[in-house]
């Protein structure tokens, strides 16, 4: 660790606070979580406690390369947010940009093969079962309009 203090790191195409701990300062970076962040610094072997502006460059090297290649450094494939993918069959884990663009694929491809999720979604309404009669509205003004007298 060195002497000297950053407020901002770059890590993975993400600004992060350097005062923040680490782990908690990696679940800024979307496609992480409080998990899979503090099995990233155990394999990297960093303090999760300390503060990320105190690291030095070759750990955050070494925290990136890890959040890159979790198999090869020994993070079980559940804490992946892409299992089993269908176009390769393996354990991948998408970050930031890669997640938005495969999550926005994934979503036109139910909407291709018109499945009851890629309906809901192409119509604008709620995808995973929750009740649509009073909740869920947008536009224009909620409400039953009263009969003038």
């Amino acid at each position: 660790m060195t002497s000297e203090f950053r407020h901002v790191i770059r890590v993975i195409d993400t600004d992060l606070d350097g005062s923040m701990k680490v782990a908690y300062a990696l679940t800024r970076i979307k496609g992480v979580g409080t998990r899979l962040a503090y099995a990233v610094v155990r394999a990297a072997g960093v303090d999760p406690d300390a503060r990320l502006g105190f690291l030095s460059e070759e750990d955050v090297k070494r925290i990136e390369d890890v959040l890159r290649n979790p198999l090869k450094y020994g993070i079980p494939p559940y804490l992946l947010n892409r299992q089993r993918d269908p176009s390769t069959g393996r354990d991948i884990h998408l970050l930031s940009a890669d997640l938005v663009l495969q999550m926005k694929e994934d979503i036109n491809f139910m909407k291709r093969i018109k499945c009851w999720k890629g309906i809901r979604h192409s119509l604008g309404l709620k995808v995973r079962g929750q009740r649509t009669r009073t909740t869920g509205r947008k536009g224009m003004t909620v409400g039953v309009r009263r009969k003038k007298r």
